[in-house]
């Protein structure tokens, strides 16, 4: 081991130290610790945000969109959906139609979207997997209705606990272009789903397409063509070849696209927050600047044995710069430990709960990844390291004669 390495290690370990260096050192250790364990839990609940706003908007929404461009609606839309279901990279294709209504229960009213899908996997698989009440599958039984019975629909949670209905109850809908009280249609809730996306739980009743149709006038269009693709990450080589296989006649909005400015702002906020905690952290380095100025001062006859034994300056600097960067590896592989367990903590007693009319979402999970992990403590490191080179050039300045002189 090189003298500059034992005399570093020596130092940080001497009980005759002076009691403020090693409150400073410390302190060094313990900022560095925190604003560490601050980053890692920073980039795991941005992460966390992000990743389930993505994963409940594909989940209830189509990867791709497909639209006429002169916003006329899809009137031939099993021909179409068999153009799109033979394009690469689509999984599935189906109609669907969106209408805005007020919905009427035992409670009160409330707006809702009336949402009408076909029976197709590809559109109602994930959507079954919200149920907590009833079954999708009344909504797609193809025996015609008997006079007298009423056509079932699916409705959110939230929508359903406003306006006082449950399983097996029936509630009114006006739907908006026939918004007068003697066009009220009568629905049956045939289930009730839980999305956590409380955009769609407050106002999404899933009906028939046919039915959702009779609602828009009977003309058996669809408003969009809905596209569930492969890859969701590469929709827009999708949508590419949607668009040369469809021509100038349709147009295209990828899931993206449609919640592009939700996406800017999270990242916004993280870009923002990230340049937060890294002050912190700066800050928090300035501590070691300071603990080695003082170990400087106190050790100023020790440099100047060191110098007049043949110490060069580079090896007086190094030993003030390994002081400094164990200080920050210390602290560093700290706040790994203390971050990763303050995001096991948070996950398993679900401590992120947000008001979910204000944020969408009722729990944001805290998803910490190993590169990001890596970067926050590299970050702290390389700091703690540049904060050792002004103590460190002043150590490697004294003159020897001078110090053992004022000593």
């Amino acid at each position: 081991m090189s003298y500059e390495f034992f005399l570093a290690f020596r130092y940080l370990r001497s009980r005759h130290k002076r009691r403020l260096a090693r409150v400073t050192a410390v302190a060094a250790m313990l900022g560095i610790t925190m604003g560490v364990a601050a980053l890692i839990v920073t980039f795991a609940l941005s992460n966390g945000f992000r990743d389930e706003m993505r994963e409940k908007i594909l989940q209830g929404t189509a990867h791709l969109s497909v639209l006429r461009t002169d916003g006329l609606p899809i009137t031939d839309y099993t021909n179409v959906s068999a153009r799109l279901q033979q394009i690469d990279g689509v999984e599935s294709a189906s109609a669907t139609t969106y209408d805005g209504g007020l919905a009427r229960g035992s409670k009160g009213s409330a707006y809702a979207v009336i949402r009408g899908i076909e029976g197709q996997a590809g559109q109602t698989a994930q959507a079954r997997k919200w149920i907590v009440e009833g079954s999708f599958d009344p909504l797609f039984d193809r025996s015609p209705l008997s006079e007298g019975r009423t056509p079932p629909a699916v409705i959110g949670s939230e929508l359903a606990s406003r306006i006082g209905i449950s399983v097996g109850d029936v509630f009114q809908i006006i739907p908006a272009n026939e918004a007068t009280s003697e066009t009220m249609r009568r629905l049956r809730v045939a289930g009730i789903f839980r999305s956590g996306l409380f955009e769609y739980d407050s106002t999404w009743i899933y009906v028939d397409f046919n039915l959702a149709s009779t609602f828009a006038g009977g003309d058996h269009s669809a408003s969009v063509m809905s596209i569930q693709v492969h890859d969701a990450d590469r929709v827009k080589d999708v949508a590419a070849r949607v668009q040369s296989a469809m021509g100038q006649e349709y147009t295209t909005v990828d899931w993206q696209q449609a919640n592009q400015p939700l996406f800017s702002a999270l990242a916004l906020e993280r870009r923002m927050g990230l340049f937060i905690i890294g002050l912190i952290i700066a800050v928090a380095a300035l501590n070691i600047t300071t603990m080695l100025i003082l170990v400087v001062v106190e050790r100023r006859r020790d440099i100047a044995v060191l110098s007049t034994l043949g110490a060069t300056r580079m090896g007086v600097m190094m030993l003030f710069v390994i002081e400094g960067a164990v200080v920050g590896a210390i602290g560093a592989v700290a706040g790994i430990i203390v971050g990763l367990a303050a995001c096991f903590v948070g996950n398993y007693f679900h401590l992120v709960s947000l008001p979910a009319d204000v944020y969408s979402i009722s729990n944001v999970p805290l998803n910490a990844t190993l590169s990001e992990t890596l970067i926050a403590a590299l970050v702290a490191f390389v700091l703690s390291v540049l904060a050792t080179i002004y103590p460190a050039r002043a150590a490697a300045r004294l003159r020897p004669v001078e110090a053992l002189r004022d000593g």
